[in-house]
């Protein structure tokens, strides 16, 4: 992939690079014996993750890590984010050379400005802002709450749609539905501060012009959104419950095939219609990581406790699985057509990577559910064996 552009300067014109001092919660690398990292196979679910100085924070400096798997330098792994921010980035910008950033906005209305254009991304909406590229963010239609959401980070490839094999050409995320800003530019001869993420450090320059006053451009490295209610939810017609896989957006491939750095999952209003079939996600130990989040509404797999912003961490080879209460009232439904998921929405970021969380996620955030491991204690037998 790659795109030339026409700008009115060079981008190489500003002054030397040096330290940022903001941006002071976040990680890129995630060796587990880090003092900044608690690392734990337990079952985790937070409430809403409302950050504390959100108030005062622009996008740059409101984002949190809560966790991720390797390092920037090796272009290998990935990192998920919480970000909390009420003010916009005036005269300022950020590109990343670590990775590739997936927006998921929970609150708040995004106007994310780049060098190709702007695009709106509210809620139910995400974008992609792959790495090297500037861009600002914004919050429009302001509710005096901060903008909350999560931002999936991949270091290595990018992210594409996954290969639909026996579905064929349509199905799922439709790649006439994606969308590329509209060439934009302006002309801004004031000061502005570009900040970059290089190998998990900040750094600024000043420059006395804008950097988007891109003319034009041609190619296909640009950044893009999409409205996840336009998924093509496939499912099953007859028994069984089919892998979560089936609800997958966007992949970021791994070497080995068949696995990946990170998939982008939703689960959004769909028909339920099988037979002789245990509904919800049954009790697994997988070989991928699952980090759950609530966008909206009340997830199906899961009575209570999930939250819209707040989101849970099943790691590979830990057990999970509904809890009891949705386990009793699946397993007492009438067999007959349904729909689930009604005015909800909610994602994973599953990978094929051990995830270790930050400290901050685990000890200092407050938000861990310190009892949710109960959720599973209310299980019963299922059936009693002959003597």
């Amino acid at each position: 992939m790659f795109t030339d552009t026409c700008q009115l300067r060079p981008s190489v014109q500003h002054n030397p690079f040096s330290p940022y001092d903001g941006a002071k919660r976040v990680l890129s690398s995630f060796h587990a014996f880090s003092p900044d990292i608690e690392a734990t196979p337990q079952q985790l679910r937070w409430d809403p993750l409302l950050v504390k100085g959100a108030e005062n924070s622009d996008f740059v400096d409101g984002l949190t890590t809560i966790g991720g798997a390797g390092d920037t330098q090796l272009k290998n792994g990935l990192a998920i984010h919480c970000y909390n921010f009420s003010r916009d980035m005036d005269k300022k910008a950020f590109y990343n050379s670590d990775g590739d950033f997936l927006f998921v906005p929970v609150h708040g209305e995004l106007l994310i400005t780049t060098e190709f254009g702007s695009m709106h991304v509210p809620p139910l909406h995400i974008a992609v802002v792959q790495r090297g590229l500037k861009f600002s963010v914004a919050e429009v239609n302001k509710t005096g709450k901060p903008a909350i959401g999560f931002v999936l980070e991949t270091y290595k490839g990018h992210f594409e749609l996954p290969e639909l094999g026996p579905i064929g050409s349509n199905g799922l995320a439709n790649a006439k539905d994606f969308q590329h800003p509209e060439a934009t530019f302006y002309e801004d001869d004031s000061e502005w501060t570009v900040v970059n993420k290089f190998v998990g450090k900040f750094f600024q320059y000043k420059q006395n012009h804008t950097p988007y006053d891109v003319l034009g451009f041609s190619g296909t490295y640009v950044p893009y959104r999409y409205d996840l209610t336009k998924f093509n939810t496939m499912g099953t017609i007859s028994y069984d419950h089919p892998d979560p896989s089936i609800f997958t957006v966007l992949t970021c491939p791994s070497d080995t095939p068949g696995t990946a750095v990170a998939d982008f999952v939703i689960f959004p209003p769909r028909w339920l219609v099988a037979e002789d079939t245990f509904r919800p996600p049954w009790f697994h130990r997988n070989v991928m990581s699952e980090f759950m989040g609530n966008i909206c509404g009340v997830y199906d797999a899961k009575a209570e406790g999930f939250l819209p912003g707040g989101a849970s961490l099943h790691n590979m080879n830990t057990a999970h699985g509904p809890d009891a209460e949705t386990f009793t009232k699946a397993s007492n439904a009438k067999l007959e057509p349904h729909k689930v998921g009604e005015g909800s929405m909610a994602f994973m970021f599953e990978s094929a990577y051990q995830i270790v969380t930050t400290k901050w996620a685990i000890l200092e955030s407050g938000k861990v559910q310190q009892d949710y491991w109960k959720a599973w204690q209310g299980l019963e037998k299922i059936a009693t064996l002959p003597k």
